[in-house]
């Protein structure tokens, strides 16, 4: 896979290799599996090996490599385990976050959320999957800034992205299945302006566990991407 050639100076040579493979893994450009070797990808970005091997580091601390050494370089499958720990992490946070946002909420808090929303309505319109992904992540985030624990959204992130990347195997998104996740979205959004606890912890725990079904289908038709041990 060809990619641009490394030229910023304002960013380190294993900043910029770091950044282009995991957005490389994370849309799945770079399958699970699939085998990278450290001379290649270094000639691909015009740089020499060692920032490669510390972009190849910090990539399996994030668990998106599996480097042995003597032994190629891979990107790392899917477990069940992973990915249900990663699940009860997102939503273990966010449910909190949720709690303390119904205390704090207002009609300015309303407004910003509302203004997310109309672009996913508008998203969910066009069949623009990509788009509304991209304001899904932000109405997410929103949510954790509005209701003062921003840095939240780092944890949020960093589960929902191992989530998502198993998601995006499924490569055609139905709009009955975007309008669901809108629905959610909504759902959500009106529990907060009511400031209704209970509603709003039942509506985000029925968007969380969406996914269940579709992890389940995935594991069956997609065992390839996972690994066994």
């Amino acid at each position: 896979m060809q990619h641009k050639l490394y030229k910023d100076d304002r960013q380190s040579a294993a900043d910029f290799v770091f950044e282009q493979l995991y957005s490389d893994i994370i849309s799945l450009k770079l399958l699970p599996g699939a085998k990278l070797s450290e001379m290649e990808v270094a000639r691909n970005f015009g740089v020499s090996p060692q920032p490669v091997r510390t972009a190849f580091h910090r990539l399996s601390n994030n668990d998106l490599l599996v480097v042995r050494p003597q032994r190629a370089t891979r990107v790392r499958g899917f477990t069940l385990e992973d990915i249900q720990e990663a699940q009860f992490i997102r939503m273990s946070v966010e449910m909190e976050v949720l709690y303390r946002a119904c205390d704090v909420w207002d009609e300015a808090r309303n407004i910003t959320l509302l203004e997310n929303l109309e672009k996913q309505k508008r998203c969910v319109e066009a069949v623009d999957a990509e788009g509304l992904e991209a304001l899904d992540y932000e109405f997410h985030r929103l949510i954790c800034d509005l209701a003062g624990y921003p840095k939240a959204f780092d944890t949020i992130k960093r589960q929902k992205q191992k989530i998502c990347r198993l998601c995006s195997l499924e490569m055609q998104q139905k709009k009955s299945e975007l309008r669901a996740i809108l629905t959610d979205h909504l759902n959500i959004a009106h529990h907060l302006e009511m400031r209704s606890l209970d509603k709003l912890l039942i509506a985000a725990r029925k968007h969380f566990n969406r996914l269940d079904e579709t992890i389940e289908y995935l594991h069956r038709v997609h065992s390839e991407y996972f690994d066994i041990d």
